[in-house]
């Protein structure tokens, strides 16, 4: 029996299966997506399992055997060992980066050397006492196999005598693979089996063992299993005493599993299914007639903000498991707040498992196991959360659709909307889009005439619930404040609006969606501005630490006192972060409570959760922050949003700047007004008249469509085509330039030989084109430069195949020039 594997090694060389032999001990255990440890060039390494022959695609006497068998359990199912396939196809990533991205980082094995006496040899016993000394000799046969670092660091003195023993076969040498984790156990300690028995002990004690006396007493009145160190902590004691105690057969004292559960302690007020509205109920009855068809479709609810979304998706999920199906939700990164978490583990209990990156390891991959194991039929969580091992999947719910953190921004690089679909299409289960604002791809696709015989995609909500109206947006022209003597960052409107809310003690939220004190640093006598040395970008300021940073590579140093050019004093810190709004609050309104919500302040672990917990108590007037202040937050006191600067991101080099400033102001604009009390929204821009923001004003998602649907079609991108971003980078920019060159030209040439090069602008319907290259936006990252290709595309073309023939030549072989190529398929940021 030979099994095919894919060896976790990131080469392009290796990027196929491998056969082995399986051994006879193994053919009952192992399975499609089983982890193994197999022997590869002198190493031992972890692979996957990903199908199996019943002869070898090489010479017989070339097979070797699999080394090990990692787990009892596969952790992949096999729909997602073809899902990686895909995924490796779709997104031009190797095998093994698809299959790393499904587990968790727990079972991400690394190999370790082990080393143990030759049993032979130490029978005899000449040759060990010869060459190894009795002190190893000895603690080596208690410990029966030990790693070879724990030899190296207990004993270095001995270095050479392990070594010549080693060569000599005195010692044995095996290389294994363990997780980065594993399963946690307390010693748990069992009261007696036999209480009767365990009762006439006790009144036997003499008087010298009172502390035993005391802890079989307490384990007789408790009568239930309790982990050795509460039991000591709550009793006294020590743990001889209850050792003792289990070696005369009066107590039990094992080892137990203990989940890390993120949600220990915790308790979800239970909540039962909330009356639906009209729209609501309209759209729950389509998503629950496709989940119950059990054919895969795509279905986008546009719902405004406000609109009961959540509710809908709860109530389909519970009619999901009512079939015996399972759910996968996702939620973006920074909307996975305690609030959304509440929601369904309120509505469904211990059948949640939450999986998001402020997790640690041990947690989530106790969360991940709880999945496995079928003890939980709802995962939510982040990106990655779409690869839960479920085997039933009946309904695929992805919130904020329109969000850019869906698209993994390292290798590989999937976007999880379409491995959703893709998924969907594996098990026959319906994948429901949702958002107020809906990306152009997803719009436009569900837009389009259904198929004869089928229903629209488009699932509209267009109220929200009890009819409350949308909160009114006063957008604030910063130019005429300026020309009207107001230099301050807060409009006289905002200004007022802040005093008022202070004086009736309700909350307001700000957003500026840029972090620090300062954007960049400038001496303003010789026009010095301070920037990363590894990178082509200023540093920010940030005044708690005093230090300018780089936020792309981390960079820091001390912010100069002095001009490092011309020695000059006049060093002026321009722009302003949250930290610099913050500072202002607090000048303009002594007294006021700010919780400042960035990447800085929830570095912590539960960071986030506290800060809005505390919100949510009204121990603060003010929820300060970027982006994750605009999504997934309903706090019934907020009347009061303020948008500081509107332009942040209608600047970028980016075909999508318009969608992203639209999508953040309708976001946060939502979260003002939701409950009983009005809200309002005050928006600061220095470009009034942009029609992404004039939209936004007016809560318009349909002209904000129909006029950015014009602009990309003129200019032509997504959704009127598709795009791929090649970016390459060397630390010498005349290699790179090179290169660079050389790839383009080659792409050409290979498109030419399709028929598929092609402008664009002409009526064929298949057609290529290549544009570059140019430099990077950032032109530099990590000390290295970094040059761009964009491939546009429309039609039926295998452009994932003509990029892996265009870029052999440069990453294998003698032409090879160590020049990264990173390839982004549907890139969602072009920088």
């Amino acid at each position: 029996m030979i099994a095919k594997v894919i060896v976790d090694v990131p080469s392009r060389q290796t990027d196929r299966p491998f056969d082995y032999e399986v051994p006879s001990a193994m053919q009952d255990w192992i399975e499609v997506g089983s982890r193994v440890g197999v022997p590869f060039g002198g190493r031992v390494l972890q692979g996957f399992v990903i199908g199996f022959a019943e002869t070898a695609g090489i010479d017989a006497t070339r097979i070797k055997p699999l080394s090990e068998l990692l787990d009892p359990v596969p952790p992949l199912l096999p729909d997602l060992i073809e899902l990686a396939e895909w995924i490796s196809d779709k997104y031009c990533c190797s095998w093994i980066a698809a299959l790393q991205a499904m587990i968790p980082a727990a079972l991400k094995g690394k190999a370790q050397r082990l080393i143990s006496l030759n049993a032979d040899e130490a029978e005899e016993g000449d040759g060990l006492t010869a060459l190894l000394p009795a002190e190893l000799t000895e603690w080596l046969a208690k410990q029966g196999q030990a790693k070879l670092e724990t030899v190296q660091e207990r004993f270095p003195q001995h270095a050479a005598a392990v070594k010549m023993a080693l060569r000599e076969g005195l010692l044995q040498e095996q290389a294994s693979i363990r997780d980065r984790l594993a399963v946690r156990k307390v010693l748990t300690v069992f009261p007696p089996d036999d209480r009767t028995a365990a009762e006439e002990a006790l009144a036997a004690f003499p008087a010298r063992a009172a502390k035993q006396r005391e802890l079989l007493a307490f384990m007789l009145e408790r009568n239930e299993p309790i982990p050795l160190a509460v039991m000591l902590a709550e009793a006294g004691g020590s743990p001889a005493s209850v050792r003792s105690l289990a070696d005369k057969g009066l107590l039990g004292l094992r080892e137990v599993e203990q989940q890390r559960d993120p949600y220990a302690g915790r308790e979800f007020l239970h909540t039962e299914p909330l009356p639906l509205m009209e729209g609501q109920q309209a759209v729950y009855e389509r998503i629950a007639a496709s989940v119950s068809r059990g054919e895969p479709q795509a279905l986008l609810l546009h719902g405004v903000t406000g609109s009961g979304k959540t509710e809908v998706y709860l109530q389909s999920i519970q009619h999901c498991l009512e079939l015996g199906k399972q759910a996968i939700v996702l939620v973006p990164e920074i909307s996975l707040t305690p609030q959304m978490v509440e929601r369904f583990k309120g509505r469904f209990g211990d059948a949640v498992a939450v999986l998001h990156s402020r997790l640690s390891n041990g947690e989530r991959y106790d969360e991940w196991r709880k999945i496995r194991s079928r003890r939980v039929q709802v995962a939510i969580g982040a990106r990655s959360a779409i690869f839960a091992p479920f085997e039933r999947i009946g309904l695929i719910i992805i919130d904020e659709e329109h969000e850019s953190s869906y698209k993994q921004e390292e290798s590989p690089k999937y976007h999880a909307r379409d491995v959703a679909v893709k998924r969907a299409r594996q098990h026959g289960a319906a994948v429901v889009l949702g958002s107020a604002t809906p990306s152009l791809e997803s719009f436009a696709a569900a837009s389009r005439p259904p198929a004869p015989g089928r229903e629209s995609g488009l699932l509209p909500m267009p109220n929200r619930v009890g009819d409350r109206p949308m909160p009114p947006v006063d957008v604030i022209d910063m130019r005429a404040e300026l020309q009207e003597g107001n230099r301050s960052m807060f409009s006289r409107r905002l200004h007022t609006a802040l005093a008022e809310r202070l004086e009736r003690g309700e909350q307001s939220v700000l957003l500026l969606n840029r972090r620090g004190y300062s954007t960049f640093v400038m001496c303003r006598s010789c026009g010095y501005t301070a920037a990363c040395p590894h990178c082509d970008i200023s540093l920010t300021y940030h005044q708690k630490t005093r230090a300018l940073r780089c936020h792309y590579c981390g960079h820091a140093e001390l912010a100069p006192k002095n001009c490092p050019s011309c020695e000059s004093e006049h060093i002026r810190y321009f722009g302003t972060g949250t930290q610099k709004v913050e500072e202002e609050l607090a000048k303009l309104f002594p007294g006021i409570r700010v919780i400042r919500m960035d990447v800085d302040t929830t570095t912590e672990k539960n960071a986030h959760e506290k800060l809005l917990k505390q919100f949510g108590d009204r121990e603060a007037d003010v929820l300060l922050g970027t982006q994750m202040v605009a999504k997934g937050l309903d706090f019934p006191f907020v009347t009061l949003v303020g948008v500081i600067a509107a332009d942040t991101s209608l600047n970028l080099p980016d075909f999508r700047a318009a969608e992203r400033t639209f999508q953040l102001l309708t976001q946060v604009a939502g979260r003002a007004g939701r409950h009983h009390l009005p809200g309002e929204v005050v928006v600061q821009t220095y470009t009034p008249e942009h029609y992404a923001i004039m939209t936004a004003q007016h809560h318009d998602y349909d002209a904000f469509i129909r006029e950015e649907l014009k602009h990309r079609g003129v200019m032509g991108y997504p959704p009127f085509c598709r795009l791929v971003l090649v970016t390459m980078s060397h630390e010498q920019l005349a290699q790179l330039s090179s290169v660079s060159e050389q790839f383009a030209s080659r792409l050409r040439e290979l498109a030419a030989g399709e028929g598929v090069l092609d402008s664009l602008d002409g009526g064929s319907k298949r057609a290529l084109e290549v544009l570059g290259p140019v430099s990077s936006p950032i032109s530099r990252m990590k000390d290295r430069y970094r040059f761009q290709v964009v491939i546009k595309y429309r039609g039926n073309i295998d452009v994932p195949e003509l990029l892996r023939k265009a870029t052999a030549p440069f990453l294998e072989g003698p032409q090879q020039k160590q020049v990264l190529f990173s390839i982004d398929v549907d890139p969602q940021v072009i920088l």
